[in-house]
């Protein structure tokens, strides 16, 4: 009689966050779900206060709760997060949070797979925090430097969400892999003919002062055209919002606050064209926006801030324009040439979705995240 094998067993991995809600697109909507759809057994660990819920994608999601103030979240909801990652006895861990660190290294202590994914280079990011004291940033983010580069080392591997951030875990000897935040193929593909199209401009994300918001708020006065603006997403600083709320270009505005996926593509199909102008800090100029990318896979062009990175990008997709994210009058000369010109809007939207579907897209990305984790857990 032939010998029958035992089927291999399923591998348990788990995703953990502090800081990012259930529904995040990197992390549940691309990795969990590209994970469960190869096989694995997915896990996720938040602290949004929504409850535990199983998906329809069989995506097990604990919540550890919510608490009020960053201290909290920092210790005590990270030690939440830590009993309930042990308690699964999962075979992989991957962290998405720095101030996870501890977490991941008291789980490599008991032997397990322990993969960090840092979605920002966190030692540039904190140069540009509005909440901490000056004169203590560059001191906070050296000291951060130092500890991360210590612990990165003990760790299984690093995942790096840019080139950059995974060329800086490489140098560290660290085992390291760059998965993209790029879109995923046909999801915010939409059907209105341009013809269509409002005399509108949309702008997707957190919205925060480092980001723009202000000179882009500023810049609609400024256009020939008076587009309107469909802001998307939650203002982190109430005074930032105040503040661009008193300005005379938010009558152009149309606030929309924070949008599901399905709420995105709608936006991103009456738009005539994206903007992304964040403004040049340490961790912007080597960033690569997943929004971005989403106006590309949406087919319409971007206006963006004039970055090295960027540009590339952009002008070598030939999919937009690259301006000084701080002048209001250079952002309102791209709004215009857009707007004014919706067939040039036109053929640069189809070019930059076309460098999606041939470079910029999930479905590539997702082959490194798994072949990934099959290396770890051989």
């Amino acid at each position: 009689m032939p010998i029958t094998q035992a089927p291999l067993k399923r591998r348990h991995v788990v995703h953990l966050t502090s800081v990012h809600q259930r529904y995040d697109t990197r992390i549940f909507i691309k990795q969990c779900r590209s994970l469960a759809k190869a096989g694995f057994d997915v896990s996720l660990i938040v602290a949004d206060g929504k409850g535990d819920e199983v998906t329809e994608d069989g995506i097990n999601i604990y919540d550890v709760g919510t608490l009020p103030g960053r201290l909290n979240r920092i210790f005590r909801t990270t030690r939440r997060v830590y009993l309930r990652a042990e308690s699964l006895n999962a075979d992989l861990y991957q962290f998405h949070d720095p101030e996870l660190f501890p977490t991941g290294l008291k789980l490599r202590h008991q032997k397990k797979v322990v993969i960090f994914d840092s979605h920002e280079d966190v030692p540039k990011q904190m140069l540009g925090k509005p909440y901490l004291n000056a004169p203590l940033l560059k001191l906070v983010a050296f000291i951060f430097a130092k500890y991360e580069s210590w612990a990165v080392r003990r760790l299984s591997a690093a995942i790096g969400a840019t080139p950059y951030i995974a060329k800086k875990f490489s140098a560290m000897s660290v085992h390291t892999v760059n998965v993209n935040n790029f879109p995923q193929i046909g999801e915010l593909e939409n059907c209105v003919p341009w013809s269509d199209k409002e005399d509108e401009i949309c702008y997707v994300g957190g919205i925060a002062a480092i980001r723009g918001v202000i000179p882009l708020i500023t810049s609609l006065e400024l256009t020939r055209c008076k587009a309107r603006l469909n802001l998307v997403g939650d203002f982190s600083e109430e005074s930032t919002e105040r503040t661009a709320i008193a300005l005379s270009g938010w009558r152009l505005v149309n606030s929309h606050g924070f949008l599901d996926r399905e709420g995105v593509r709608d936006i991103l199909a009456r738009s005539v064209a994206g903007i992304v102008n964040f403004l040049p800090l340490p961790n912007h100029i080597d960033a690569q926006p997943n929004k971005m990318f989403e106006y590309m896979a949406a087919g319409i062009p971007i206006i963006a801030s004039d970055f090295p990175l960027w540009r590339e990008i952009i002008l070598g997709s030939n999919c937009g324009v690259c301006i000084d994210p701080s002048d209001p009058s250079a952002i309102s000369t791209a709004i215009d040439k857009f707007v004014g010109n919706k067939k040039l809007a036109e053929q640069m939207g189809q070019n930059g979705k076309r460098a999606v579907f041939e470079t910029y897209n999930w479905q590539m990305e997702e082959e490194k995240l798994i072949k990934l984790y099959q290396d770890l857990l051989k």
